[in-house]
């Protein structure tokens, strides 16, 4: 089976990400989509498995696979985290539907440590940019404001808000280089500090409830199985010498 064919007919959840989702779109923003697919069991009973993840098939859109993509969540991947709470979903059916239900099962204090992380990568790159060029790139600097908030605000509160709401036009000034970048590491610093006081206080578990999400992967796993026929075109597709698609 074409991995764009997993995205096309098997897609459970699919949103729009990025700027438009975090409320920051201008005129030029692209739309980011991302979606969750549910490979049909079958496909896993060859040694060739389906893919983890599909780029496109349209542009600016990217998806996994169920399983991968509730193992990336249990680990607090922001990008992951993100996808659960874009305001903007496009689609969801039953199972879609049971996942989103599921959102508080991924989350807990682990998401300081991803968060930051990923925080901390992204801050490196702009202090090279700001050594080699004397300027970062303000979008990300931009970017890096709103991820460091949106993680204190989950550690604050236990739940994960991704539109930055009246934080906006202080946001894309940073976009657009009107606020000096000693300005801006202070704010970064600031952040950073409240979310390492949050953590300690946290409402969120120490760990994500692994085993409600593995219950799930499981029954959707189980019903994908009883509903195919081993004969389906799914399967002849593969017998007949159809790729299924890599990891």
């Amino acid at each position: 089976m074409h991995p764009g064919t997993l995205v096309r007919d098997h897609t459970i959840y699919a949103c729009v990400m990025g700027s438009r989702a975090f409320g920051l779109a201008t005129e030029d923003s692209d739309t980011d989509r991302r979606g969750v697919f549910l490979a049909p069991t079958p496909l896993f009973w060859r040694f060739e498995k389906p893919p983890t993840h599909v780029e496109g098939p349209a542009q600016e859109q990217f998806s996994w696979e169920l399983e991968r993509f509730c193992e990336l969540a249990l680990r607090g991947n922001p990008n992951i985290l993100e996808c659960l709470h874009s305001p903007l979903v496009e689609h969801a059916d039953d199972t879609g539907r049971e996942l989103l239900a599921l959102r508080g099962a991924f989350l807990s204090r682990r998401a300081h440590e991803t968060f930051s992380g990923y925080a901390l990568g992204r801050r490196r790159k702009l202090d090279a940019a700001v050594r080699a060029h004397g300027a970062p790139r303000w979008k990300h600097a931009m970017h890096l404001l709103r991820l460091l908030t949106s993680a204190r605000d989950l550690l604050r509160t236990g739940t994960l808000t991704i539109d930055v709401g009246d934080r906006r036009e202080s946001l894309l000034a940073v976009k657009r280089g009107e606020v000096p970048w000693p300005e801006v590491v202070s704010r970064m610093a600031r952040l950073a500090r409240e979310g390492e006081e949050a953590v300690r206080r946290s409402p969120l578990p120490v760990e994500p409830d692994r085993r409600r999400v593995e219950d799930f992967l499981v029954r959707v796993r189980h019903a994908s199985a009883l509903r195919t026929d081993p004969f389906d075109e799914v399967v002849r597709g593969v017998v007949d010498g159809g790729r299924v698609g890599q990891d």
